[in-house]
């Protein structure tokens, strides 16, 4: 790298009128290769910091990102630690917004903590800890973010920051929620909720807070409530203009085809606020609101295949759709056996438009859950379905009788034993 450059507004503004990107990243790096620590170059080199991390980000550089954050090390010192916490993650949140970046973020996240704890800034580290526990979940490494975050919650409680410990909170829920363990996830959001009535909490924390309390109730079949959740969710983050709003609006329609008020989600599609989000993911959820209008399984199967991305791989939406596909399965069949009390496999796919296989490994199941009487010829490929059972009432009646015979000889010898004491 050339000599340095002074801190200067001029030799910022010489940045900002370079004619390509790198020309304009080798300026701010010799605007920080400046030694003057007086309070304007200070100034200076952190406004300098801000336009190279913009210009890496869109330079899409994680890895000179990275370096950046090793190299300014000895400028932190030179800085409040206020300044400090906030040029890290400003850093840290610009190697996020780069694509494949994972494994990157995680080792940067580490080597940070590792400094944080050398040079004692507890703030800086929990913060940064926060954030490793959340690249651990997504990248599904649950059991190395639940040992972490389970270190902090103690050390935040014990300080009461009460903004990191919402964060914190609402961490542990959704990994609990991962986890398959929905007390703890309950428990970990009603925490989150507690410290976040105590304080001013920023609108974006708050929408995240609504829409894990929606995949909670949803979770629960309670949907008119997780929509209302869902709803404010929306709301937060679509004031916002928050990527996440249209997560928000798909889980609200989700909701609204659970409780067979599918014929809504065209109209709220077509809503001023929806309109801003028309895409994939809501034109995979119109597809299964169609599907579902019409109890139309073929249509239902069309829209999983179109809309693999937004509705198999979203695990939410997958987990509630998969037993709202088996209810439909399960209703069209039993309207279409219920004519018959001997009838061919085969006539039965074909009717349901289905492969044959898949139609008879539903009714085997549908048998055992007692879902009607019958059983499968499978030698004939038929299904053979038995009258419902009359329950003859004298067995009950004679049942009732023997207790009640039961209880009177009981009751004649006490009598007895009394009379003979």
């Amino acid at each position: 790298m050339s000599s340095f450059l002074p801190a200067t507004t001029e030799s910022i503004a010489q940045a900002l009128e370079a004619k390509d990107p790198s020309e304009a990243i080798s300026i701010l790096y010799r605007v920080l290769g400046d030694p003057s620590s007086s309070p304007e170059a200070l100034r200076m080199k952190e406004q300098a910091i801000t336009n190279l991390t913009d210009l890496l980000r869109q330079e899409n550089r994680a890895e000179d990102l990275r370096s950046l954050l090793t190299q300014l090390r000895p400028f932190f010192s030179l800085i409040p630690k206020a300044k400090t916490a906030k040029i890290v993650r400003v850093i840290i949140d610009s190697v996020a917004k780069i694509p494949g970046t994972s494994d990157l973020q995680i080792s940067l996240c580490k080597e940070m903590v590792q400094w944080t704890r050398d040079e004692k800034r507890t703030f800086l580290r929990q913060r940064v800890e926060a954030r490793l526990a959340t690249l651990l979940m997504e990248t599904k490494e649950y059991s190395q973010a639940l040992t972490l975050l389970n270190g902090l919650v103690k050390e935040v409680r014990r300080l009461d920051d009460k903004l990191l410990l919402v964060d914190i909170d609402l961490l542990e829920s959704k990994l609990h929620f991962s986890l398959r363990n929905f007390p703890k996830a309950k428990a970990a959001l009603t925490a989150a909720r507690t410290a976040a009535n105590a304080i001013y909490v920023p609108p974006a924390q708050q929408g995240a807070i609504d829409l894990q309390s929606g995949i909670l109730h949803a979770e629960e079949k309670d949907y008119k409530t997780a929509y209302s959740y869902f709803f404010e969710a929306f709301e937060s983050f679509n004031a916002l203009e928050d990527p996440k709003a249209v997560f928000s609006l798909k889980y609200m329609l989700l909701c609204k085809i659970m409780v067979s008020q599918a014929d809504d989600v065209a109209g709220i599609i077509s809503s001023k606020a929806g309109l801003q989000y028309v895409g994939p993911d809501l034109d995979a959820m119109k597809a299964v609101a169609d599907a579902h209008s019409k109890r139309s399984l073929k249509l239902f199967e069309t829209a999983l295949r179109d809309y693999k991305a937004q509705l198999e791989e979203d695990p939410i939406v997958h987990r509630h759709l998969s037993s709202l596909y088996d209810t439909l399965l399960e209703q069209n069949l039993c309207r279409l056996i219920e004519p018959f009390s001997r009838v061919e496999i085969a006539h039965i796919a074909e009717l349901i438009e289905l492969p044959m296989d898949h139609v008879e490994r539903k009714m085997s199941q549908m048998i055992l859950d007692k879902k009607f009487a019958g059983t499968l010829d499978q030698g004939a490929g038929c299904l053979v379905i038995f009258d419902d059972p009359k329950t003859d009432a004298i067995y009950p009646a004679t049942l009732e009788t023997i207790s009640n015979v039961g209880k009177v000889v009981d009751s004649l010898f006490v009598r007895s034993a009394k009379i003979m004491a």
